[in-house]
This record gives C-alpha cells, sequence and structure tokens, in this order.
C-alpha cells in the first residue's frame, strides 16, 4: 500500500503531526504500507498541483482541506481550513470516517493523536514526548518569552532545523525518525547536527536584527526583513524584546512568496473581539484566532507592506 502523506512544511507540528498519522496508520491500518512525504506550503495560487495524490491513500495533516475524490484522509485544527466555502460543504458531507477537523485544539498533533486513539484504537504513548512539544510549541505555551527564545531542549532546537529545513529532502526524512525516536536522539543526527551549530548562530544574529528593525508603538510591533533570508525567524523574538506589546505583524519573503505574519503575544491577553485568521482572511490569508498570516506572490512585496502597515494601524487602534 502506497500511502502519499501531505503535510504543513517546515512546521514542527506539520512533521510531527506526519510523523503520528504514519505509526497510527501502520499499526492500526496496515504494518506494510510504504509512505511518501510531500510538504505544502501556503502560498497565494492554489496550493494543490494535478497529480499530488498519487498514493493508494492519500492524506493530509495540519493543512488544508482538498475536496480532490483521490483525497482519503485529513486532519487539521486551523480555523481557515477551506480554500473555498464549496470546499467546507464537501467536508460536511463526506461520510468516510477519516476526515476530521477541530479548531480548538492548539496543535494538529494533539488533535490527531486524540482521534487516533479515540476511533481506531492506537496507542499514542509510545510518543508522549513528540505529542507534548508539538502542542507546546504550535499552541505557544511557553512559561515566558525567554524561555521561547532560548532553544535549549532538544525538541526547540529541532524545530529551528525543521522550520530552516536546509535540505529541500530533510523533513520528509526526519518524519520516519519522529514516529520510531526520542527527540534527544534525533537531535543527535548527522542530518540535524550539521546544520544545528549554524542555525544557532543564526538565530542569535536575528535578535540583533530584529532588535535594529521592530518598531513598538500602541501596543503593536511592526518590522520588515524581506531583504533578508529570514522567513524563518523565530516568532518569538519580538515579543522577547518588547514584552509589553500585544501584537506583532510582520513582513517576510522567500522565493516562493511575500509573508505578512500576524501574531499575539502568548503571555498578554488581546481586546476582545480581536480574531487575526478573520482579519487576514480579507486579505486572502488565515490562521488561527491568535497567529495568522498571509501569503503573496513572490513579486508582491509592495502589496504585503501596505497590507501590514494597514492591519497594524488597525491593531493599534484597538489597543489605544
Amino acid at each position: 500500500m502506497k500511502v502519499r502523506v501531505c503535510f504543513h512544511d517546515k512546521c514542527f507540528d506539520g512533521a510531527a503531526s506526519a510523523a503520528i498519522f504514519s505509526r497510527f496508520y501502520r499499526e492500526c491500518i496496515d504494518p506494510q504500507a510504504h509512505f511518501l512525504y510531500t510538504g505544502m506550503t501556503h502560498k497565494a495560487s492554489q496550493p494543490f498541483e494535478d497529480g499530488l495524490f498519487d498514493g493508494d491513500e492519500n492524506a493530509i495533516v495540519d493543512f488544508k482541506y482538498s475536496s480532490s475524490p483521490q483525497l482519503t484522509w485529513w486532519f487539521d485544527h486551523h480555523q481557515s481550513a477551506f480554500l473555498t466555502p464549496e470546499d467546507a460543504e464537501n467536508f460536511r458531507e463526506d461520510h468516510s470516517g477519516k476526515k476530521f477537523y477541530d479548531p480548538s485544539y492548539k496543535s494538529c498533533t494533539k488533535f490527531l493523536a486524540t482521534i487516533a486513539a479515540q476511533k481506531f484504537g492506537f496507542d499514542a504513548e509510545p510518543l508522549a514526548e513528540l505529542i507534548k512539544w508539538g502542542d507546546l510549541i504550535d499552541g505557544a505555551q511557553f512559561a515566558s518569552p525567554e524561555a521561547a527564545v532560548a532553544l535549549t531542549d532538544p525538541a526547540t532546537r529541532l524545530a529551528l532545523v525543521i522550520e530552516a529545513a536546509p535540505e529541500p529532502n530533510m523533513v520528509p526524512c526526519l518524519i520516519p525518525e519522529l514516529s520510531d525516536r526520542p527527540l534527544v536522539e534525533i537531535v543527535e543526527l548527522p542530518m540535524v547536527k550539521k546544520y544545528l551549530g549554524p542555525l544557532l548562530e543564526r538565530h542569535r544574529r536575528s535578535i540583533d536584527i530584529m532588535r535594529e528593525r521592530t518598531d513598538s508603538r500602541s501596543g503593536v510591533i511592526y518590522f520588515d526583513v524581506s531583504d533578508l533570508d529570514l522567513e524563518g525567524y523565530n516568532k518569538f523574538v519580538p515579543y522577547y524584546l518588547h514584552p509589553d506589546a500585544l501584537f506583532s505583524v510582520g513582513v517576510s519573503a522567500s522565493p516562493l512568496r511575500a509573508k505578512v505574519s500576524v501574531g499575539t503575544s502568548p503571555w498578554k491577553e488581546p481586546p476582545p473581539g480581536i480574531n487575526l485568521a478573520s482579519l487576514c482572511e480579507k486579505y486572502g490569508g488565515g490562521g488561527h484566532a491568535r497567529v495568522a498570516a498571509i501569503s503573496l506572490g513572490p513579486g508582491d512585496l509592495v502589496r504585503a507592506r501596505q497590507v501590514a502597515k494597514e492591519i497594524a494601524n488597525f491593531l493599534r487602534s484597538t489597543v489605544q
């Protein structure tokens, strides 16, 4: 059985969800299954290319829904999970018992593990460490900004490497390891170790860059690092530098997209009624109530900066 697993690329929760799904499928569905992994990126164009779902079974974890009849499994927890109202209706009409959605979960890792255990009898206990860290990292449940930025635990160091993904096939190679090994062993693997040192140094430099680039006013941090190779920056650094801020709005860029990132400080309570996913949906983006993003074309930096400034100004008006 060939199983294609599409996961949110360059994301610890996405990789951990793919690992949980693979182990669940192997133990509860087909011990002989052969897994192929494809990282998915939010972008301005249609994310699902023709021929993507080429498995005997095809799964999406921690990423948007597809109404393709070839899709057999789906797990997601984002508010903005559906590209169109038709996709949402297609999901509601599905009675396969293999497609699951719950935006109340902080991570897809924990959501998937819970569903697999409750509905299919999967024993998630051997992966308890991965589930714990997937939920902590994606749910931004660190005790303090300092703890989120320190990167002293194997999981946070592994997340640094996964989010940077210096080699195109690195995360697909790590997913089988995540499904079988403790994190302290995975962080010592040669394919991780050779990048960890340089990435930690890059992380340290990024804090200095953010110190220069961030403008924190009226409870909102604004920054633009689109001229630098910093799309994978640690999202907690702005709050580490400006602990009194409620929100952050940043512009970054990669060869695939121009990106506007919008977040709420995990250590602050925002004004009532502010939903960042709904706010970003107005510009074609989405995400969660407290953290969201907008992906534009790689040549749309002018528009990205305009949108980011509009959002920053709006959020400042809600704080005052």
